[in-house]
């Protein structure tokens, strides 16, 4: 079998009203890339970049390459999505099976909001609940923080979980402290990155661990920075991802040590990457917190709702390779270059 062509389509699909209203430029600032690559013996396989990614200058090199003879596992990204959507197809397999061992049948996902008004977060909360989501990840911000979570609370909820990210925004151990005392009595399910560990260090986080009952959740790659933290007794949980084998060996560092973790192999994508993440996902076995695979939030996934969540779940694919098609009507309708 070899690599005989690659399309691609660059789509900016808008998001859903709330993140669309406060992140109006976003989709169109950043389109997506779509990859369908083609082999001699007919079968395709499809990819899809970060937000504003390409594949132009990687494409011409894939030609005449035989996807059976690649290392599947050690491949990201949407040229490794499409290996493993190929390579499935022609084994008759899903991709999962080609990753490691399944242990979900369906994946845990949550709800997902940007940077907001405390009144819009509360709105979305309610959405969220009633769509059956169990678990809701914000962009949070200091000045706000508190009063997004009591109201999104009231919204929906003391059973409904939040995840508090603040992208480092929190600046100072001292501020986190002092924001996390008055989020206590709420449903925090973690802190992910309130100040930076790099200016910090690692003693940091231990010490605001000691200090709060909220846990603590790195978001990490490096499977190096992740033994760091769990040598510094700096964090009760991990955010990571990667390829297959890289998201693979993480979360198996964070398994040995009695934790838990959730993958971001893919964040504000399309249908495409969803799909690949759902796979990830599926072979991970300490994969319990809700994933960022945020596919759902958008106008249009691309694949036709095939993995639209139900009740904060998302059922792993049965058929070969990624289990998905491409709806090409709305990838025209969407396409901009």
């Amino acid at each position: 079998m070899k690599i005989t062509e690659v399309e691609q389509f660059v789509v900016a699909v808008p998001h859903i009203q709330p993140i669309q209203k406060n992140r109006p430029q976003d989709y169109t600032d950043r389109p997506i890339s779509i990859i369908k690559v083609h082999t001699d013996e007919g079968i395709h396989g499809l990819g899809e970049s970060g937000r504003g990614g390409r594949f132009d200058d990687a494409m011409e090199k894939w030609i005449g390459l035989d996807p059976m003879t690649l290392k599947w596992q050690d491949l990201g990204g949407g040229f490794g999505s499409a290996i493993f959507d190929i390579v499935g197809k022609a084994l008759g397999v899903p991709a999962h099976k080609l990753m490691g061992a399944q242990h979900w049948e369906k994946v845990p996902v949550g709800y997902w909001s940007c940077p907001m008004e405390p009144e819009e977060f509360a709105a979305e909360a309610e959405v969220g609940i009633n769509l059956g989501f169990k678990t809701h990840k914000l962009k949070a911000r200091p000045w706000n923080i508190v009063e997004t979570v009591r109201l999104m609370t009231e919204a929906a909820g003391p059973d409904y979980g939040i995840i508090v990210d603040p992208n480092f925004t929190f600046e100072t151990p001292e501020k986190s402290i002092r924001l996390a005392h008055k989020l206590e009595k709420y449903n925090i399910e973690a802190f992910e990155d309130p100040f930076s560990y790099e200016e910090h260090g690692w003693d940091s986080y231990r010490q605001f661990r000691q200090q709060t009952n909220i846990p603590l959740a790195p978001h990490l790659y490096d499977p190096k920075k992740i033994l760091e933290a769990i040598k510094a007794d700096a964090a009760d949980m991990f955010n990571t991802g990667g390829s297959p084998s890289h998201a693979a060996k993480n979360a198996g560092i964070a398994d040995a040590a009695g934790m838990p973790v959730w993958l971001q192999v893919v964040g504000l994508g399309l249908g495409v990457s969803g799909a690949f993440a759902t796979h990830v996902h599926a072979v991970i076995k300490n994969a319990t917190i809700p994933s960022d695979s945020l596919h759902f939030v958008r106008e249009s996934d691309l694949i036709y709702g095939a993995l639209t969540p139900k009740d904060g779940f998302v059922q792993v694919p049965t058929d070969p390779g990624l289990g998905i098609e491409l709806d090409m009507d709305a990838v025209e309708k969407y396409r901009v270059a």
